[in-house]
């Protein structure tokens, strides 16, 4: 794990890069205004400096991220990989947004079991690929030895449902990753829409909102449409107008004898 001081910066450079990016300005423009904002006394600047270089050779940043493992996590790496992918169904907004809350949550007090719920949650919300993802999240380094072993599914409560009464609890044949209350909130939500257990499980391990696409606003084509319907109307109108006038001329509406006819293909028998 960083410093705390590193997530801060990283933080804010992914916050900023997420406030500018609807301006359609290059990232590599992006990140060099952003780099004479980043706080000296940390390694991001050289990190930016790395990342810039490789923008400018093969335009995209995993790469670079990946290259520096030893700063950027292999989750942050996969959402970006994700995000740089041709087939385009990741949305480079959504991936800055998740970077974002991901470094803010990290300069706090991070948990395993919540920064669990919270990346397992961004693949399952995103609909990205859950071998690639899970194999980052198992590398990364808030996960201690257990963990990366394997994500375990049990919790606590298993271990006290289990239990026989007026006998000792059990005994786990592996470590608990997860605590009683996580296990009671599991246990609350069975057979229910599994977003109703990643809210649960948000409002009270207290990890970040995951990041999710917004609907687009009516309110965009709603300027095009009334000028379509203004355009009918106004024909209309016109319409009432010359027959007050004395009756429609339809014959503007005649094709015109010099006009060529349309090419018609000979029948199939000819």
């Amino acid at each position: 794990m960083l410093d705390r001081e590193e997530y801060v910066e990283q933080a804010h450079l992914f916050r900023t890069l997420g406030e500018r990016f609807a301006e359609n300005v290059p990232v590599q423009e992006l990140i060099g205004l952003v780099k004479q904002e980043i706080l000296s006394t940390t390694r991001l600047p050289l990190a930016l400096d790395f990342l810039l270089a490789e923008l400018k050779h093969t335009g995209i940043m995993s790469g670079a991220m990946a290259r520096l493992a030893h700063y950027f996590t292999p989750f942050q790496t996969y959402v970006m990989q994700e995000a740089e992918s041709e087939r385009g169904r990741f949305d480079m907004r959504i991936a800055i947004e998740i970077l974002r809350c991901e470094a803010e949550y990290r300069a706090k007090s991070p948990i395993a079991p919540a920064m669990f719920m919270y990346q397992f949650e961004c693949l399952c919300r995103n609909r990205l690929r859950y071998d690639r993802g899970l194999g980052a999240m198992a590398a990364d380094p808030i996960y201690d030895a257990p963990w990366q072993e394997w994500l375990r599914e049990r919790s606590q409560q298993y271990v006290v449902h289990h239990s026989r009464p007026n006998e000792p609890p059990i005994t786990p044949e592996k470590p608990v990753l997860f605590g009683e209350k996580e296990g009671k909130i599991a246990w609350a939500n069975r057979r229910k829409d599994p977003l109703y257990l990643f809210a649960a499980l948000q409002r009270h391990l207290g990890y970040p909102v995951v990041p999710r696409p917004q609907k687009p606003s009516e309110s965009i084509n709603l300027v095009p449409l009334l000028k379509a319907q203004v355009e009918r109307l106004e024909a209309r109108v016109k319409l009432l107008e010359d027959e007050n006038r004395g009756g429609i001329d339809i014959t503007k509406f005649y094709a015109r004898p010099d006009a060529p006819l349309p090419a018609v293909p000979p029948p199939d028998d000819l």
